[in-house]
Formats: C-alpha cells, structure tokens, sequence
C-alpha cells in the first residue's frame, strides 16, 4: 500500500485546506503524508475529516495518538498480515480434506409408498450385515441400485420392503437443521442463513427432500445414527477374503471385509467413537447426538457440497461478498484458517509475548472449531496404528479442553482456550499449518523461513546418480538438507498430511519389532511408520527421525523452543515488520534500525507494541513515505 500513501498525499492536502488552522501551526506536506501512512497502517484507513482537524492544531501530540491506535483492532489486524503472508495461511485449493468417516453421503432411493426418498450413510461404516458391512446399509437386492464407492449408481430404483426400511435406516433430528439439536424432541429449526460466515447456511438441497417437501427430518442408516461414545470391537468371523466372483451377498460389487489381526485379538473390547479406526472397528459406532460427529453432504461424491460460505467476489455495500455452495472440505479449511486468524488477533491485541507464535499452547475456538476438536480431529486416526495397539488418538488439542457448551452454530462466538494439552506449540500444530505444510520438510523449511528469515539455496553442484539416503550427506543435497533433516525431525511424530499423533508408548524412534529382515523391508505396517532405509536387522527407525531421534521426541514444541531461543529470531521478527511497514526489503544500511527493533522487542518482553511504535517514528518510516507519485514509476526520480 506504500504507493497509495504516495500517490494520494496531495488528496489529503486538499481535503485539509477546508479546515480552520493557525497558519503558523500548518503541518508540512510531508507531515501529512506520513500521518496518513500512520492512519492506513494502524487504523486500515486513511484520517476522516475531524482526525485531520486534529492534526492540525497546534500542540497534537502524534505519540499519544500512536499510542492509542496500537491498542485498537486495525492494529492487531495489520500485525495479523505480515504473518499470514509470511505463513500464507488462506483458505484455497491449496489441499483438500476429506475423510471418510465425517462425510454423510446420500442416496436418492425410493421409499415403501413409491416415493422419492433420500438416505444418509458414510463409507466407513462397520455393520453386522455381510451384504452392507463397509458398504451403503441397504443391499442392491433390497433397493434395485448398486452405489459404488466413487458415487456412481446404476440400476433401477424400487420400493424397498416397508420391514426392512424401518429396520435398517431411522430418522433423526440433525445438528445442521436444530439448534437444540441435543435436548429430546428438537424444535429450534435452522433457516437458510444470509451465506455470512457467521450464521451457519445449509445449501438449499440439504433444506429439501427427495420430494421436494421441505426437510424437517433426515432418514439415515441406523448404524449412523447411534449416540454411543465409545464401541465395542466387532468380529464378523470372516477371516479370508471371499472369491472374487459375482455375485456378492446381497448383491455387493465390492468383497466383504474380512476382521484384521486387530479385532481378533481384541474383540469385545471398547474404543472411541470419535477415532477413524472405531468407526471402523466397532458397528457399535455412530454419529453421535443429532449425528453432530458427521458432516452432510448433497450427493455420494468424494466431497459434497454442505454450506454457504462468503465467496470472494465483491457485490456492493449491502452485501459486500457474494455467497456460494461450497463443500465439506471447503468447511473445514474456512474454520481452520480463521482459528489462525483469531490466534493471532487475540496475540497481537493483548499485546502477548510474541514467541507465543510458536510456543503458545492455547489457541482461539468458535462452534465450528469446538465441533472440529471435539468430533472431527480424530477421524485421521489410525490406520495401520493398530498393529502397534494404537486404536485411538493422542490428541494435539486435547478433545476434554474444548469448552462444551459452544454449539456447531456458535460461529460469532470465539473463546479463548490457555492451554491445548502438552503437544501444543502455537500455530505449529494448528490444522490449518498441518494441511497446508503436509510434509516434515515443507513444515520445517517454512518455520525457517518465517520465523528465522532464512532460505535454503543449493549450491551450484551438478548432481550425481547416488543410492545414499542420507541427504544430509548425499553430494549436491547436503548444503541444504544438513539443516533441513534435523528441523524436519521435529515433525516426526505428527502424520503427514495430517494432526494423527505418534506417541513414543506405541511408537519408538527404534523399534525391533520393525526391523529389516536379510536386507527387504519390514512386513505389515510397520512401512507406514517405519523407514526401511535407515532400519537395521536388528530394529526400524521412525519415518522422519533419522536427522535428529532427539528431535523427533521433542516434537513441534521442542522446535518452538530452538527457534524462540536464537539470536536470529527476535532479528527476523524485526525484518518482517519492518518490511511490511516499509513496504521494501531491509538493506545494509538498516542495520541500525533492525538492532534498534530488536532492542525495543527484546527490553519490553517480546511485545510488539514498543517495536511498532519504535519503527513508526523512526525516520526509514517517514522517508519510505515521503516520495512523490512519480518516484514509483520505472525511470523517475522523487
């Protein structure tokens, strides 16, 4: 924006001329540039009349007022910038998120009356049925469709037996239709929202049946809708896979699953609800109350559209953005990147120690993201974790330290959580940063880029064949990855492409019971977690912990801490605020301000207010504001 401080200084002259003023106290031209510049930097806008007047008079005090615009929202929001640029935290196509256990998929079929009828179901789903376990809980032979699991359908919809409609699907109340969706008989209906982010908006197909009545209920399979937290683990008794011919019971086109190594040892005993591995483990597992663990969806795609969300098209002053139906995927990213938002308004507003970018263990929380920690984070969790007898999560954000009374539709409403649980380390475990950086190296070398200002340049080396997976020492890959794998490391414990925490209990950096047998990779799961590369005969080793095993038990809060404890830290804090103030890149001969930046962060307890106030009255600042429009044009001179 420094050119708009430029360009429109002369504006701000003229708009000033009207006022009343001693003409001894009359600010120079290059006061009233720099008080803009001050305006649109602290307020978000440029001086109204009055302000200006203000100005004016003889005596203003330009510090007072400086120290009164560092207390308001713009100032928190311009400090929220430079980090969401330097992290580049929004919301895109950046990556997708869907997993199968939160998506409610839906079936148009045809009801015992010959009516059109929708049913809700999710893919992952255990159930006592050899015809539907793992599979829509209505067979072919019952409903004269085949659903595969890409959302294709072919057949011939008919009227389903009336015994075995009820028997196998049942109507709920459902969080996204009731705001009181948890007492026993709902009644506080949900009405299409204004497509705001603060009022939740179902997309208009979820508001309508099959039939085009308006929905008031949701016909859902049965399993789907039971409320238990925890389930017990299931065993169908099948212990191979079934030929592949046709036809399948029921008239399946995919195998019935067959119970893992897992289940048999473990049958009968209890495991949460709110895992992906219970939800697939135990046909005890639902949704939960109003099937607030699951997310609806208009169609049996991977990621159907769910709700109306701000769309960044402007339309006017009545209604600054349009809306538009956007998908479940779209719902999660919206909610994780505006927790980063707030986490870092409510650092910056409350003037809190800066470090807590990384170290913090508390965060902000609205009902979408109560609803996301609460019922949602698991669903990633665990995979191939049970072989290591790892059946349910180890939370970043501790699911018992979500306040409880904040709903799915309490959007407006942020609340501040101290403390996440021990894994916690600022933005560094937040959802949003752990999608959008998915693996170890890409969370690694953003931490050194934005928060130490650092880069990793190659070296001008011609590469060579090599069979060496050590990068740290491969010719040509160690200028960089010799600093690389060690800060990866940090990250080994949490999954790539995801928040699933690896805890040393199950998971040990050196495991015998992985271990590389006659030189061939280890058998079963343990390649999903254990790097056959660096494993020996006599154990594995974790994915990710060859560059530092100290540092991938640390995990992110003990990167937090290494960073938060360099010199280059409090430096690259001073670089990116300035340089987003300046709107330039820092020169050698900024080197006195930086360490007078630096001195101001580090005196005041690592508090931004001193440095800002430092940097806007230094003279870098008044000068990076005081060049004539044409100073911006290739070839001209101020």
């Amino acid at each position: 924006m420094r050119w708009i401080h430029a360009m429109s200084a002369a504006a701000l002259v003229v708009g000033a001329s009207a006022v009343a003023r001693p003409a001894e106290a009359a600010p120079t031209r290059e006061q009233y540039r720099l008080f803009r510049a001050l305006s649109i930097d602290l307020q978000g806008r440029i001086p109204l009349p009055d302000e200006i007047a203000a100005f004016e008079r003889p005596g203003f005090d330009l510090d007072a007022w400086i120290d009164q615009r560092l207390q308001g929202p713009a100032y928190a929001e311009r400090l929220r910038r430079v980090y969401l640029d330097a992290l580049r935290l929004e919301v895109g196509s950046m990556f997708n998120f869907v997993s199968n256990p939160l998506v409610l998929r839906r079936a148009r079929l045809v009801d015992p009356d010959g009516n059109p009828a929708y049913v809700y179901y999710r893919r992952s789903q255990r159930r006592d049925r050899v015809e539907s376990d793992l599979d829509f809980c209505l067979s072919p032979d019952e409903t004269g469709v085949t659903i595969t699991g890409n959302g294709q359908v072919s057949g011939t919809a008919r009227p389903i037996d009336r015994a075995v409609w009820e028997a196998r699907t049942v109507e709920v109340r459902p969080w996204w239709l009731y705001r009181d969706y948890r007492s026993a008989s709902p009644s506080q209906r949900i009405t299409a929202g204004d497509g705001s982010a603060m009022v939740l908006s179902p997309v208009a197909a979820l508001l309508t049946n099959a039939d085009t009545t308006p929905t008031t209920t949701v016909r859902v399979c049965r399993e789907e809708a039971q409320t238990a937290a925890r389930g017990a683990v299931y065993l169908s008794g099948r212990l191979t896979a079934l030929p592949r011919t046709e036809p399948y019971p029921g008239g399946r086109v995919t195998a019935p699953p067959v119970d893992s190594a897992y289940a048999r040892a473990h049958v009968g005993e209890m495991v949460s609800c709110t895992s992906g591995t219970g939800v697939s483990l135990s046909d005890d597992c639902g949704c939960g109350v109003g099937l607030e663990r699951c997310m609806p969806g208009t169609s049996l795609g991977n990621d159907p559209a769910a709700f109306n969300l701000p769309d960044n098209v402007p339309l006017g002053a009545d209604q600054p953005l349009d809306s538009r139906s956007q998908t479940q995927g779209d719902w999660s990213r919206f909610w994780w990147a505006q927790e980063a938002v707030h986490f870092l308004d409510d650092l910056f507003a409350r003037d809190r120690d800066v470090r807590g970018l990384l170290n913090d263990r508390g965060t902000m929380v609205n009902g979408a993201t109560a609803q996301f920690y609460r019922s949602f984070a698991g669903s990633t969790c665990c995979g191939n974790g049970t072989q290591f007898n790892y059946p349910e999560p180890t939370a970043l954000f501790d699911p018992a330290r979500v306040p409880a009374d904040l709903t799915p539709h309490d959007l407006a409403t942020w609340r501040r959580v101290d403390d996440r649980g021990p894994q916690a380390a600022g933005l560094l475990t937040t959802p949003i940063f752990l999608a959008k950086y998915g693996t170890r190296r890409a969370r690694a070398h953003i931490v050194y880029n934005a928060f130490l200002c650092r880069q990793f340049v190659a070296e001008n080396i011609a590469l060579t064949p090599s069979t060496e997976p050590n990068l740290m020492v491969r010719s040509g890959c160690a200028a960089c990855h010799a600093t690389l794998e060690p800060l990866s490391a940090y990250f080994t414990r949490v999954s790539e492409s995801g928040w699933t925490f690896l805890p040393a209990a199950s998971f040990p950096v050196l495991n015998p019971a992985c271990a590389t047998r006659g030189g061939n990779s280890p058998n079963g799961g343990c390649t999903s977690f254990y790097d056959p590369a660096f494993g020996t005969a006599a154990q594995g080793m974790l994915r990710g912990a060859y560059g530092s095993t100290e540092h991938a038990d640390e995990g992110p809060a003990g990167l937090a801490r290494a960073v938060v404890d360099t010199p280059e830290f409090a430096s690259c804090v001073a670089q990116n605020v300035s340089e987003s103030f300046l709107g330039r890149s820092l020169t050698a001969e900024d080197q006195g301000l930086q360490e007078t930046l630096v001195t101001a962060l580090r005196t005041n307890g690592f508090r931004m207010r001193p440095l800002v106030r430092a940097l806007v009255r230094a003279d870098a600042y008044r000068n990076a504001n005081n060049l004539a429009s044409g100073a911006w044009r290739e070839g001209s001179t101020p």
